[in-house]
């Protein structure tokens, strides 16, 4: 498809193809009619204008609830750019409705890698004022290639497990230029996003990619935080019989007792019919574990970069490589068994699904929009630094999705909260 780009804003956008809107533009809406908590956020963002004259850049996976986020954003009076997280999660009809609606969009589905560092790289010389990035990849660019862009950045905002580990290692040795909260450990993200939305949401796109049944099979897990727990309870729905791995001895008795088998991965690689990496880390599923798995072995990550399955020595043990199905790539090994590969090793519940449920990233998303406002508001105070978002906007985020199902919770009296915070009371 032949790349446009177009103007409906200051800035110039680059899409592929600007007369998918109309398709964007439905998937936009329907998203929108199920995020009642964003909603609200909207509505006092239109009042109050927290972000009038600012410029806000955005690179989280591109699709629908995202392009509604960015809305959400420039209806608080800012001028969003908008470009992806990776390449495989990009839609390019949400692209092109959001060009539509006067937003900058750098962004369009599976660019070469150099085309996708530019992308994110053209999203930064806009000068933002405020980030909203996922995996720590435009403020990374920032600090190490492009330090000219720092001194307008006031703060921003970070997604992922991994962006908040970069983050941190920056702060850790200095390196850190301005504020960033950490939207990922906030209770109304991991408990929810992190294990109810990855849980459905990667099995969305094993099972809409594979078209295989998972009942009676054996998934590994590997990787039993926040999002390892969801994919196993779901995998455990389905009908698997569930094995974890882990590094970490706490997490490995709490899989175990949630019922599930653990062991380490040299052993899972002998049993698994399903693999599904969720750690974070590299090299997870390796040439070794590779070499004892069984005929028809289907590898899948959820983790944020593609480095968890090691495709590099999967290649170096196959004699050939093809495209079996849309996002399955077949490696015949030297001996002739076949494993399989979802979605280039990228996000399987992105690159090969829509993502996690609206519900659920109406919850995360609205942390995003109140976080960005939070650091805006403080960021003198705050520094150079990575923190939680405060609890009171994790809590009445809880309590405003308590409010849109219609249920109502007690609440303290005087005397219960003066006999809790008593040591002398009876």
């Amino acid at each position: 498809m032949e790349e446009w780009t177009f103007m409906k804003t200051a800035l110039k956008s680059i899409v592929r193809d600007p007369s998918l809107a109309p398709e964007g533009k439905l998937k936009i809406d329907w998203v929108q009619a199920h995020m009642p908590v964003l909603n609200r956020i909207r509505e006092e963002f239109e009042r109050d204008q927290p972000f009038k004259g600012l410029r806000v850049a955005i690179s989280l996976h591109l699709e629908a609830k995202t392009a509604y986020l960015a809305k959400v954003v420039q209806a608080g009076g800012a001028e969003v750019v908008i470009t992806g997280s990776n390449p495989l999660s990009t839609q390019d009809d949400v692209c092109a409705a959001l060009v539509e609606d006067g937003i900058a969009v750098f962004a369009k589905y599976n660019p070469d890698p150099q085309e996708y560092k530019d992308l994110m790289v053209k999203t930064l010389e806009t000068k933002p004022d405020l980030i909203i990035d996922d995996g720590g990849d435009l403020v990374s660019i920032l600090h190490s290639e492009r330090q000219d862009l720092l001194a307008q950045v006031r703060g921003g905002a970070e997604e992922t497990t991994t962006g908040i580990l970069r983050l941190k290692a920056m702060e850790k040795d200095g390196s850190l230029k301005f504020p960033m909260v950490a939207v990922n450990d906030a209770y109304c993200k991991y408990l929810f996003d992190n294990r109810y939305g990855t849980g459905q949401s990667v099995w969305d796109g094993i099972n809409r990619t594979t078209n295989l049944v998972v009942a009676g099979k054996t998934v590994v897990v590997n990787g039993y935080g926040w999002c390892g727990k969801g994919v196993a309870m779901r995998a455990k729905g389905l009908g698997a019989n569930v094995v974890v791995t882990e590094v970490d001895a706490i997490r490995a008795v709490e899989a175990y007792m949630d019922g599930f088998a653990v062991m380490s991965m040299a052993d899972a690689a002998k049993v698994g019919d399903f693999f599904v990496t969720v750690t974070g880390n590299r090299d997870v599923i390796r040439g070794a574990h590779i070499a004892n798995m069984k005929d028809g072995a289907i590898l899948s990550n959820a983790g944020h970069f593609d480095v968890e399955v090691n495709l590099v020595e999967l290649a170096e043990l196959s004699v050939s490589k093809r495209v079996v199905r849309r996002n399955i790539e077949e490696y015949v090994l030297k001996d002739g068994r076949k494993i399989y590969v979802l979605a280039e090793g990228r996000l399987v519940n992105l690159a090969a699904g829509d993502g996690h449920p609206a519900e659920i990233m109406d919850m995360t998303f609205a942390l995003q929009a109140a976080a960005l406002r939070y650091v805006n508001e403080n960021y003198e105070k705050i520094g150079s630094q990575v923190i939680n978002v405060p609890y009171e906007l994790d809590e009445r985020v809880a309590r405003t999705k308590l409010e849109s199902l219609g249920i109502g919770i007690d609440a303290l009296s005087d005397e219960q909260k003066a006999y809790l915070e008593s040591w002398t009371a009876h």
